[in-house]
């Protein structure tokens, strides 16, 4: 028997590391929340993001009062070549042995995944994509990611970055869009770099000279203004192309948008409209939903990495 099927403890802590914050949760057998806490996310040191991890493991199994399994959604991967860290918009992670130093300082094992097949497997599971396969999960946050969920598992690939959609280049550039914005892969136009919270904000500053969040756009497009309303119609509009190439190759029952972006309520109506030309079908049969678990899917999903025990 190997250490992690040995190791059966009563609760799954989950854990999702996002870009600007850490959130943890601890689940019952029966998949209630125990307890739940989130901390900031340090920004480009990777000993005090080790820390913060360690640090919120410890409360919350003293705030539920037993220990549990650990299951990890990072902004990246880990290398199947190397065990380290690649692919990740934390930077800062990039190249570290980040499962190892965890579970060295935690003393057990942990188990990592992207947090978009987190998301996407917890939406799957028992959310908005329940029943369907296969699935499609979306985040449209501080990054763009996507992760893909067949038969209610996550296909990881062979090189760990099945569902990165987020870092092919935007579909049908315009020649106003061309050669696209950076993005910190070192590329020109990934959809990342037009889609993200930030992208849309530097879009918006671009068109208007003003300077907002994402959060503050979508709020003054709610009440009618019209270069808010003209900032997220060119987002949907990039949005539906981006998608259509996931479509295309993977043809999933059910999209699920989740992330800071997936808010935007004006998203769901506009884009089966915004994808049909660039669909190579006669007619659209995917849905796309909002999550059913709003922003704890991830760590939902997170938490849920465990119930497979390997070769399960």
């Amino acid at each position: 028997m190997s250490r992690q099927q040995a190791l059966q403890p009563k609760a799954r802590i989950g854990i999702d590391l996002g870009g600007t914050k850490i959130e943890g949760i601890v689940l019952g057998p029966d998949g209630a929340m125990r307890a739940g806490k989130r901390c900031a996310s340090p920004t480009g040191s990777y000993e005090a993001t080790l820390n913060a991890m360690v640090d919120l493991v410890g409360e919350l199994e003293r705030e539920a009062d037993t220990m549990g399994t650990i299951g990890i959604g990072i902004p990246g991967a880990l290398s199947p070549a190397t065990g380290l860290v690649k692919n990740a918009n934390s930077t800062w992670l990039i190249g570290h042995p980040f499962r190892d130093d965890l579970e060295r300082r935690l003393g057990r094992p942990v188990r990592i995944d992207n947090d978009a097949n987190c998301f996407a497997v917890s939406e799957a599971t028992d959310g908005a994509a329940a029943g369907a396969d296969p699935v499609f999960g979306v985040i449209l946050g501080t990054g763009v990611g996507g992760g893909l969920v067949v038969g209610g598992r996550p296909v990881v690939g062979a090189s760990a970055i099945a569902g990165e959609w987020g870092h092919n280049p935007l579909p049908r550039m315009t020649d106003e869009e061309r050669p696209g914005p950076p993005c910190y892969c070192g590329r020109l136009g990934c959809v990342e770099a037009f889609l993200s919270g930030p992208a849309l904000a530097r879009d918006h500053e671009a068109k208007t000279g003003e300077r907002l969040t994402a959060a503050e756009i979508a709020a003054r497009a709610e009440a009618g203004e019209p270069q808010a309303l003209a900032t997220l119609d060119r987002h949907a509009e990039r949005l539906a192309r981006a998608l259509a190439v996931v479509v295309n190759i993977l043809d999933p029952q059910v999209i699920v948008l989740g992330g800071g972006l997936s808010n935007i309520r004006r998203l769901y109506p506009a884009l089966p409209d915004l994808l049909r030309p660039h669909v190579f079908s006669d007619a659209l049969a995917v849905r796309i939903v909002p999550p059913k678990h709003g922003a704890a899917s991830g760590v939902r999903g997170a938490a849920w990495l465990w119930p497979r025990a390997p070769g399960a």
